[in-house]
């Protein structure tokens, strides 16, 4: 049996998020021997999208492969440059969208891995081809070629990502919903040997409102105005989730919330 340690980070926000993983990624990859990390970076630059520099950034402090969602484009630089990024991901169901929606790594074990983005389409404000006939595509596509499958679900409703848990159980190793920025409580192994967490949550600001300055979203709601929103300031977070896989049959053992708070 050859049994390796994933770690998927979940929506790292803005420079709070980018601090937090420069300061614990390097330690917790090896206190917990990681053989790959995954991490979304839909919000990683300034509190939306993401950029190239902010993805080296990111790569530069231990993440391996980086997804995205909704966000994806909100930073136009990165429509340009995603292409020449090989390690990352943007969600695969975008119709026509510059840059891929899943890619391969080899660990250092030799195994390779492969990794694939999907958007829901309950409650977003896009219109994404249908994630489940994407995932179908992807996953008979790759397959045959690697030892372990993982998929970052970047969906509202949870409802939609426990579906897609289901859909896809023992045809991957694992199925992590992001999007919401808060960490779920529901992780287990699906008993076709699928790792299943509705939502890994946000590493990022801890006192806000979903990584944004409480203040403003409070007055939002309150008053119905346009609020300028900025980042939450203070405490930060650590939200991700620990998948112990099984290479030789790409089936889940484990999978266990990680979660630090950061006073």
């Amino acid at each position: 049996m050859t049994v390796v340690n994933l770690l998927f980070i979940g929506d790292i926000m803005g420079r709070a998020g980018r601090e937090v993983l420069a300061e614990h990624l390097p330690r917790l990859r090896k206190e917990l021997n990681v053989s790959l990390v995954i991490a979304n970076g839909e919000n990683a630059a300034g509190r939306a999208g993401i950029t190239s520099s902010v993805a080296d950034e990111l790569w530069s402090n231990g993440v391996d492969v980086i997804t995205l969602g909704d966000h994806a484009w909100d930073q136009k630089e990165i429509v340009k440059s995603i292409e020449d990024l090989d390690r990352l991901i943007r969600p695969a169901n975008f119709a026509r969208a510059p840059g891929k929606g899943f890619t391969t790594i080899q660990i250092p074990s030799g195994h390779v891995i492969g990794v694939v983005n999907l958007l829901g389409r309950v409650f977003i404000p896009y219109h994404p081809d249908c994630p489940f006939r994407k995932a179908d595509e992807i996953v008979t596509q790759i397959q045959p070629y690697v030892s372990a499958i993982i998929i970052d679900f970047h969906a509202e409703a949870t409802s939609e990502k426990v579906a897609m848990g289901w859909y896809l159980d023992g045809r991957v190793s694992a199925v992590i919903g992001t999007h919401t920025h808060v960490q779920t409580g529901d992780e287990r192994v699906l008993p076709g040997g699928t790792a299943f967490l509705t939502d890994a949550g946000m590493t990022g600001p801890a006192d806000g409102v979903i990584g944004i300055d409480r203040s403003k979203v409070i007055e939002r709601f309150i008053t119905q105005m346009p609020v300028s929103f900025e980042a939450a300031h203070g405490a930060r977070q650590f939200n991700g989730v620990l998948i112990k896989i099984d290479l030789d049959t790409g089936r889940a053992i484990d999978i266990t919330r990680v979660t630090h708070r950061l006073d």
